[in-house]
């Protein structure tokens, strides 16, 4: 059990984050008999992305019998793709039925973890000032936590209300406003055609242009919904036919980027279904290869761009007013609401000051260059420190949620040979990062992200792709099937 004083609280493992990842790893060690550890939240309940995206229409683009821990299948979806409230209620579900509740501390927002190499431990502590002490320490803070905020000049002169689409403002009310959107990404494309028919006129402010293509969502009917119910393992086959669909996708990502002309030709033949303006169409084709950005999935975002009071506006923004937008042709268009689509700091895996090494050394600083780990989970010079999304992990085909639990299954490992070996460290060797990371960059050389013709999140400032996997994941999942302690400097007990 772990133990407490006036000022600190000791455990065997600190998790950052109740998110999918936290939620795992939590649940993980729990089967595997270590209940000494705590998980620190920010917020004040579980569900991190899906607790902080509460836009309207917020919902996922994997569908919900793949979107859920693989050991804990939910047959009471109600839909195709789930909604954000689904997805958060069935976190809860999980933090609940595993026994979570009580290894959890809320609004516990880290502020720095500073590793103590005579006592090999981390010493974490929280805004608040309260200080948790773990040999192990596991970041499930994941990518999209972090938004990020445009650096647009005049932006503090707005005399309007401004919030950005992952703190949504839902009393501030829309009806009759002038309402301008900056930001063309998957969030925007999701609440725009719920906040239109509301918007006196709403401006949308698109840099770049993003391939869309239907949604092929719909209710799932009772009869499914009872099958699921009654028979667990329909719903066992019906993920495994779906992971299966949508693994064969990464192709088109990494090995054959021509087959990404279908999803063009969807898009554009969606596109010219609902909008009948040359002009407009011209504004909506990207002229870069479908893939090199995410790729999204909506079938009401183009009807709703052809809306009379919807205006798509692709001047750049020269500055921003008390009253309104100027963009660089001079034109000023009144806002009584700007709402921020601008995404996440993607790159920004370790905020400056978060993680320090025993010498003080800022994992900020090492990943100047653009973050870079072992298998996207552990990091040189940084003893028992594991990332879960850590750099080169995401996905452009398939479910998070499958790598997560790699991922999981690979730091459990470790733990468990660390306890069994008497391992008080673990340090991942330098030249195995570098060996398997020039690897990997070679991998994505040549695929659509780094060929497509377009500049993405997927890339940092150098143009180096420090976000995704190229490759399948079952390969991914089977790199880290073992922990293999010839890959780490170690330090025994004693």
């Amino acid at each position: 059990m772990a133990h407490t004083t006036s000022s600190e609280e000791n455990v065997a493992v600190v998790i950052v984050g109740s998110g999918f990842a936290g939620l795992c790893m939590s649940i993980r060690l729990k089967q595997a008999g270590i209940h000494d550890f705590v998980m620190l939240e920010r917020g004040e309940e579980v569900g991190g992305t899906w607790r902080d995206n509460h836009y309207p229409g917020a919902a996922c683009d994997v569908p919900s019998v793949l979107y859920s821990l693989s050991f804990e299948p939910n047959p009471h979806w109600s839909r195709h793709y789930p909604t954000q409230p689904e997805l958060l209620d069935y976190q809860r579900h999980c933090a609940r039925k595993y026994g979570l509740l009580p290894h959890l501390r809320f609004q516990a927002d880290v502020v720095q973890c500073r590793y103590d190499a005579a006592a090999a431990c981390w010493r974490v502590t929280t805004r608040d000032g309260r200080r948790f002490v773990a040999p192990v320490l596991v970041s499930g803070m994941g990518g999209l936590s972090n938004p990020a905020l445009p650096d647009i000049a005049g932006l503090a002169r707005f005399e309007g209300q401004t919030f950005h689409s992952a703190a949504w403002n839902h009393n501030c009310r829309l009806e009759g406003k002038r309402v301008a959107v900056i930001g063309s990404g998957a969030s925007a494309i999701q609440f725009l055609p719920r906040i239109a028919p509301q918007a006196a006129q709403l401006d949308y402010y698109q840099r770049t242009p993003p391939w869309v293509i239907p949604k092929p969502d719909r209710a799932l009917r009772p009869w499914e919904q009872a099958l699921f119910r009654r028979l667990p393992l329909a719903q066992k086959l019906r993920r495994w036919w779906t992971y299966c669909l949508l693994e064969w996708r990464v192709l088109a990502f990494t090995s054959v980027p021509a087959l990404m002309k279908t999803v063009e030709w969807q898009s554009q033949r969606e596109m010219h279904r609902h909008i009948g303006d040359p002009e407009l169409r011209r504004k909506l084709t990207p002229r870069y290869r479908a893939g090199c950005k995410r790729i999204l999935l909506a079938s009401d975002y183009y009807p709703t761009l052809a809306r009379p009071n919807v205006e798509v506006v692709t001047d750049g923004i020269r500055e921003i007013g008390p009253h309104g937008i100027v963009t660089d042709d001079g034109r000023e268009r009144p806002a009584d609401v700007i709402v921020l689509a601008t995404g996440f700091k993607i790159q920004e895996m370790a905020p400056a000051g978060l993680y320090l090494n025993a010498r003080g050394e800022d994992l900020a600083d090492a990943w100047r260059g653009g973050p870079e780990a072992y298998l996207g989970t552990t990091v040189p010079g940084y003893p028992n420190l594991f990332l879960i999304v850590g750099p080169n992990t995401g996905l452009g085909h398939n479910s998070m949620i499958y790598m997560i639990e790699s991922q999981v299954r690979y730091i459990l490992d470790a733990l468990l040979t660390m306890r069994r070996e008497g391992l008080r460290e673990v340090e991942v060797r330098p030249e195995v990062v570098r060996r398997y990371n020039d690897r990997l960059q070679a991998m994505l050389q040549g695929t659509v992200w780094t060929s497509g013709g377009c500049r993405s999140w997927y890339l940092n400032a150098q143009g180096r792709n420090t976000t995704l996997w190229p490759g399948f994941t079952f390969s991914f999942r089977r790199q880290l099937r073992r922990f293999d302690p010839s890959r780490y400097l170690i330090r025994h007990t004693g």
